[in-house]
């Protein structure tokens, strides 16, 4: 049993090493395959021994619970923003007024990321807890999101460690997981973020953990505070950062006179639109950090550094014409066909309008001369009208009334934002857009079948539907033009094997409106079979972890739909997987007990508890309401919501008496050993920092 302890320590300080040479250095040593061997023997190994629940395994790290909320934590000290110069001759000033302080030519410059300042406590070099800026002087507390950032280090390593230290730094999202994240959203009907920093800041608020963790999110850091000194200069500073395992800023520059100042300045203007994060200027602070101490701050800002922002790229063009296009939900996207422009280093042609809102907010009128800049510089958008270019004769634009392919007559819903085509079954684009989607990567994976093809087969004819793709034959394939024998038996290869994909995968294929890839999971984990789902109410669907009144009617209304119906029939019948695979039963103790679990717990965690719900029989609910049998409490549970659930007639256990009902003696013995951890680490003596 002990070696199997030591084994768990082994693995963990194993993974995070091999976690910092991917997210962190760029340089792998194993392969995935051999990670994620590694990864399941330790999650294997945790669950026979939940006594060794530890928070910042890497275990925990893909996020698997909802959080109640993120507490306020009060900054001891004040978290400090920059202050901003836009010309080289104010960073001049502010170089002449450091000079008064003391004569020093050695500054360090640094890319300022666009993200979300955070706050990172470590103890004795183990990750204690995250806070965001919030106002200053207190902020949110979002540990349990930050674990699943994987460039942050749960662990700090190497020589020179503080006791006790305070990081900061920035949460920033790639272009990459920007780009990812809005196809995802506009998918399903949302509206995409308007740059990397909102998606930023939105993902680090939510309240699922194992939504962050899709989210893509990337950290950097670049200051700290603590009562022991690291080094003489902010230079040597991120050189420690580095070797303890912290992500930081791989373009930060020591720089000796103002020439190489204006030089780093200049360089990163032009250069920053091919870095692939977004960037919105330079950090200019004095490096010697007894100089830092000596000039302090003001009230709002040190006064040993400042921010230099780079200019936003606007170019002014000619807008040639709007065009309306039509995504699988029906959802309408207005864009502008522009005059060619280069802008951030590419050729812009196009650029979303988003909706008739924004059309009429800005009063744009084809052949207008309007202002175009890349939101995040990333994707173009039209940013204001040049009103002095307008011609006399110019009028308002006038928003469609009817599909565009189609024809029509559009819908606008109460309180949202685009302008949709109902006819759902008749418009191509939507019904060619549902099979693109339902043959995707996160949802079905059929690879051998491309958008073309698609288009092709529904211009052929060969398909109207998902439910088609299961009809289709060799001999129909190998006679279409681009395409052979071969082909066609890779193509019905990828859709018979597409029959493995689990329900909740199916359930997202489906292409249901609001209902992404997460909330799918959350759906078909609680319902667990299709046929269930077709029949449950909205009250049923509104106690789904993640399930809201918006995506529970779009649920009711798809399979209201007599079509949807037949094509779910026709699917099932192919033998696509319409129903959740069943875990082995432990017990049939809580054989179809509702349960909802709430606040944080000793032993295990809140995932392992759900899943161990369900091997005894019982069924999982996101909130308490009249139908719940069983409310199990741990830690930080507040008053109101337990009396709300007696007024239910709700039995109430805590962790002990509900392990003890299910007649666990394996967790009661657990549940003394962690208990007796906990108050041995609740009688150590924190010291708490606050820092910029």
């Amino acid at each position: 049993m002990s070696s199997e302890r030591e084994r768990i320590l082994e693995l963990r300080k194993e993974l995070e090493y091999h976690n910092n040479r991917y997210y962190v250095l760029s340089s792998p040593i194993i392969d995935d395959l051999q990670f994620d061997r590694l990864m399941h023997e330790l999650q294997d190994l945790e669950v026979k021994h939940p006594e060794m629940y530890d928070p910042n395994s890497p275990t925990q790290r893909v996020g698997k619970d909802k959080t109640e909320g993120f507490a306020q934590v009060k900054h001891r000290w004040s978290m400090y923003s920059l202050a901003n110069t836009y010309s080289i001759e104010e960073v001049t000033g502010f170089m002449d007024r450091v000079s008064k302080e003391e004569k020093t030519d050695d500054y360090c410059l640094e890319l300022k990321f666009d993200g979300l300042a955070i706050s990172i406590t470590y103890e004795k070099g183990i990750f204690v807890r995250a806070v965001t800026r919030g106002d200053g002087t207190k902020g949110d507390d979002v540990s349990s999101n930050i674990r699943t950032i994987m460039n942050i280090p749960m662990t700090l390593r190497g020589d020179g460690i503080p006791e006790f230290i305070e990081i900061r730094g920035e949460i920033y999202m790639p272009f990459s997981s920007f780009e990812a994240l809005n196809k995802a959203r506009v998918d399903i009907g949302d509206e995409p973020f308007a740059n990397p920093r909102n998606a930023a800041s939105g993902s680090l608020k939510l309240q699922s953990p194992a939504e962050v963790a899709k989210r893509g999110l990337q950290a950097v850091f670049y200051a700290f505070a603590s009562d022991e000194e690291i080094a003489d200069g902010h230079y040597e500073t991120l050189q420690k950062f580095k070797n303890w395992g912290l992500p930081v800023s791989e373009h930060t520059r020591l720089c000796h006179s103002l020439n190489e100042v204006e030089s780093f300045l200049r360089k990163w203007n032009e250069e920053r639109f091919s870095l692939p994060y977004p960037t919105d200027g330079a950090v200019i602070k004095v490096n010697n950090i007894a100089l830092q101490h000596k000039m302090g701050m003001t009230a709002k800002s040190p006064r040993w550094a400042v921010a230099y922002k780079f200019k936003a790229e606007s170019r002014l063009t000619r807008l040639l014409s709007i065009d309306y296009q039509v995504g699988r939900t029906g959802a309408i996207t207005p864009v502008a066909n522009l005059h060619p422009i280069e802008l951030s280093g590419t050729i812009v042609k196009r650029a979303s309008l988003h909706n008739a809102d924004q059309i009429h907010l800005l009063d744009i009128r084809v052949g207008d001369n309007v202002w175009v800049e890349k939101g995040g510089e990333i994707i173009p958008k039209v940013t204001a009208v040049e009103l002095k270019d307008r011609p006399e004769e110019s009028k308002p634009t006038k928003y469609i009334e009817y599909c565009p392919i189609c024809g029509s007559r559009l819908t606008r819903g109460e309180n949202e934002a685009k302008h949709y085509c109902p006819n759902i079954y008749g418009c191509p684009p939507q019904i060619i857009g549902r099979i693109v989607h339902f043959v995707s990567r996160k949802a079905m994976y059929i690879d051998s079948l491309g958008d073309e093809t698609i288009e092709l087969f529904y211009n052929k004819g060969l398909i109207q539907n998902i439910a088609d793709l299961y009809s289709l034959k060799v001999t129909d394939i190998a006679k279409l033009e681009r395409l052979g024998e071969k082909s066609a038996e890779n193509i019905i290869s990828g859709i018979h094997k597409s029959l493995e994909i689990p329900f909740e995968r199916v359930l997202f294929a489906l292409g249901i409106r609001y209902v992404g890839e997460s909330t799918a999971k959350k759906i078909a984990n609680s319902i667990k079979d299709i046929d269930s789902l077709i029949c449950a109410d909205k009250e049923r669907l509104l106690e789904i972890e993640e399930v809201g009144e918006r995506i529970a009617l779009s649920i009711i209304d798809y399979f209201h739909d007599s079509n949807n119906l037949a094509i779910v029939s026709r699917l099932k019948e192919y033998g696509v997987k319409m129903q959740i695979e069943e875990t082995e039963k432990l017990s049939s103790t809580l054989e179809g007990k509702r349960i909802v679990i709430t606040g944080t717990f000793e032993t295990i965690s809140r995932e392992e508890l759900r899943i161990l719900i369900e091997k005894h029989g019982g069924i999982n609910q996101a909130s308490v309401s009249k139908n719940t049998d069983i409310l199990v409490t741990g830690n930080n549970v507040g008053p109101a919501k337990i009396q709300n659930a007696r007024n239910f007639g709700t039995e109430v256990l805590n962790e002990e008496d509900f392990f003890n009902f299910i007649g666990s003696n394996d967790f009661m013995e657990n549940i003394s050993s962690g208990n007796e951890t906990k108050k041995k680490k609740d009688e150590q003596k924190h010291v708490q920092l606050e820092l910029f």
